[in-house]
């Protein structure tokens, strides 16, 4: 059978099963006694299991059957919850996410082979079966006759066997009518041809001796060959032990055979755990059919794609019969303009839902770095969350974790304290860092904040000085957020030392350019002694903006509208000089002036006139004026990018096509305050 057709659907589903074991290790790391917990932790990596086995990946296959067996042995309190175990388990979740990544290059799990991981878990089980899983044993087992017997423990296979409730009950049963149960093991010689017929042979030798309640693996599976040289079945029978052994040892190509009394009350035990797991199960199933009140589908991002770019032919026909709506008084055409308008809207605005997604895909992959991080930088580090419910576009959502992960590693290795600092300085040991993210008008907000040391604003200044970066007549006059600013500056840094956490310079450059990118923006703020924030502003989308369309020099341009404060009427005579560079006072603010002409360079020569409009634009609390020739109007426009050539180009944030064909090019605020 092809795989292949399957392999997308897999590795989606992988990528989901490892961020929930992530979630939930991390969250068994702080209740280690939850079952609930190690029960999901067990219920992921046996579907991962399953999952890597059916598509034929036997490394990743490997992996989790041996983190299923040190799991298995958690749950079944032989082996304790540890950090440095969790710390294992959390190496094993790396090495799966790197057989992924290779799967997804080449469609192999690549070269690696994970040994050191592997020998771990299984130096795990080795170090409990030496001890608590032996000892467990010997009390499911009735004592055993002889040493010899002691040492084959491991080979009893039936031992691991649990059975249902409906089994418990037709064994208590059969006990108050004096039957025993019996548990067997039976392996059968390398050099048996036919498998299957032998089983059959020790199946009929077995009936004669009682009834069989269960076998491993199932009766279907033993007949059909699907087994290796060993299968287990429960008895009630009886029938003496030892004329049980008798009977089947003298069978033909059997190696050896392995019978035990079992103690009804041990299964008790383990059923009741099975059946409060079930009824959790059962219970968590109802609960999540009541929240979710509609269906959920993955959808090809490309076909969305598709879909927008439809949307978008869409309203480009709609802004060219708009375009020439003056020219036709008919009533019809008018109704057909609006419908037209009404039916893009609902379009445009049912795609976008559909490419909405919360940020908390992005957030939940942050703990378990967070968790990383606290422990190789011997610091207590507490991560706060909020606002994860908040929606941007796919598009957003793809590029905005890389510059996350900077500003997270940044504040857990230079902002917080080690614990005996933060507690001479009268803070918890605790250091505390919160990602909050929510939605600002058309904009979402995501910001970083911790309770560390703050940001020493003079130690910028001389670091800046140092690298000559600043004057030292500029530094002097220079505020505390101009300062800050300095941070983004390519290979700046204030650490003392380099670490692999931080340190090399290629951090907060990498975060501003990377928003600027995405068409935000990001600012600072500190306090010593308090801590620092960082905040930073997107867009909702990149694909349909409402955008100020204007004239320069007979050439159109788009100003997209939620960067826009006012528009204003400006006299001449009120624009000032400061350093030789123009400012206007507007409602006791002084805002800079910008000549966009002169900055495209479409300046031409005008008749000097008494009045300006001007276009106040805000890059976070910073505002800007942008003389323009004229306005055009409010419009719709669909965002199309510049392409490999042209998409550096400062100023320009990409293009868009009008009504009547013409190309019109949208300015990057950002860039030009």
């Amino acid at each position: 059978m092809d795989m292949n057709q399957y392999m997308e659907i897999f590795i989606e589903e992988s990528k989901e099963h490892l961020q929930i074991l992530n979630e939930t290790l991390l969250e068994l790391e702080n209740s280690p006694e939850n079952m609930e917990l190690l029960n999901e932790v067990f219920r992921v990596s046996h579907t991962l299991k399953g999952m890597s086995a059916t598509m034929g990946f036997n490394k990743m296959k490997n992996l989790t059957h041996n983190m299923e067996n040190v799991l298995s042995e958690i749950r079944n309190g032989k082996i304790a919850v540890t950090s440095n175990l969790l710390d294992v388990l959390f190496k094993c979740l790396d090495a799966l996410e790197v057989y992924i990544d290779e799967i997804i290059k080449t469609n192999s799990e690549g070269e690696n082979e994970n040994e050191p991981i592997m020998k771990e878990l299984i130096s795990i089980l080795a170090d409990e079966s030496s001890s608590s899983i032996k000892a467990e044993k010997d009390s499911v087992v009735e004592q055993s006759e002889t040493n010899e017997e002691k040492l084959d423990l491991d080979k009893r296979l039936h031992l691991n066997i649990e059975l249902a409730s409906f089994e418990i009950n037709a064994i208590r049963e059969a006990k108050e009518k004096d039957y025993k149960l019996y548990g067997i093991t039976v392996v059968l010689s390398e050099k048996c041809v036919l498998k299957s017929a032998r089983s059959f042979v020790i199946f009929n030798n077995i009936e004669e001796l009682g009834e069989i309640i269960k076998t491993n693996p199932d009766v279907q599976s033993i007949e059909d060959e699907k087994f290796d040289l060993t299968f287990s079945v429960f008895l009630l029978s009886m029938v003496d032990i030892n004329k049980i052994k008798k009977s089947l040892s003298n069978i033909s190509e059997v190696d050896e055979v392995f019978v035990d009394e079992i103690l009804i009350k041990d299964q008790e035990i383990i059923q009741e755990v099975t059946n409060k797991e079930t009824n959790e199960k059962v219970k968590e199933e109802k609960e999540d059919n009541k929240k979710k009140a509609t269906k959920t589908v993955r959808v090809d991002i490309d076909r969305l794609d598709t879909l927008m770019n439809l949307v978008s032919e869409l309203i480009i026909v709609k802004n060219g019969l708009e375009s020439t709506q003056g020219n036709n008084d008919n009533g019809n055409y008018n109704e057909s303009i609006e419908y037209l308008e009404r039916i893009t809207t609902s379009l445009h605005d049912a795609v976008m839902k559909v490419r909405m997604v919360p940020v908390e895909q992005v957030f939940n992959r942050f703990p378990r770095m967070i968790r990383d991080l606290s422990r190789k930088l011997d610091k207590e580090i507490i991560l706060h969350m909020t606002g994860k419910e908040t929606e941007l576009d796919r598009t957003v959502i793809d590029e905005i974790g890389e510059p996350l992960i900077h500003l997270l590693r940044n504040a857990a290795d230079h902002a917080l304290e080690i614990p005996k600092e933060r507690a001479s300085k009268g803070k918890t040991k605790e250091g505390n860092i919160f990602l909050r993210a929510y939605q600002d008008g058309n904009s979402v907000v995501i910001e970083v904040q911790d309770d560390g040391r703050g940001i020493d604003v003079e130690k910028i200044k001389k670091k800046a000085l140092e690298k000559g970066l600043v004057t030292k007549e500029s530094a002097e006059n220079m505020s505390k957020k101009n300062i800050l600013e300095l941070l983004f500056a390519p290979s700046f840094s204030t650490a003392e030392e380099i670490t692999d956490v931080s340190g090399r310079g290629v951090g907060l450059d990498v975060v501003k350019t990377k928003i600027q990118i995405l068409g935000g923006h990001i600012e600072t703020d500190t306090e010593i002694g308090k801590g620092s924030i960082f905040t930073i502003r997107l867009p909702l989308t990149l694909a349909i903006i409402q955008a100020l369309m204007i004239n320069l020099n007979n050439e159109k341009y788009a100003i997209p509208l939620n960067t826009i404060q006012t528009i204003e009427d400006i006299e001449v005579s009120s624009i000032k000089l400061i350093q030789n560079k123009p400012m206007i006072v507007l409602r006791d603010k002084v805002i800079p002036l910008i000549k966009l002409g002169k900055v495209l360079d479409v300046e031409k020569e005008d008749k000097i006139k008494e009045h300006i409009t001007v276009v106040i634009v805000k890059k976070g609390d910073k505002l800007a004026g942008l003389v323009v020739d004229s306005l055009i109007g409010q419009q719709e426009i669909v965002i199309k990018s510049l392409g490999t050539y042209l998409r550096k180009l400062k100023m320009i944030a990409g293009a868009t096509i009008l009504g009547d064909g013409e190309v019109a090019l949208i300015l990057d605020v950002n860039s030009l305050v």
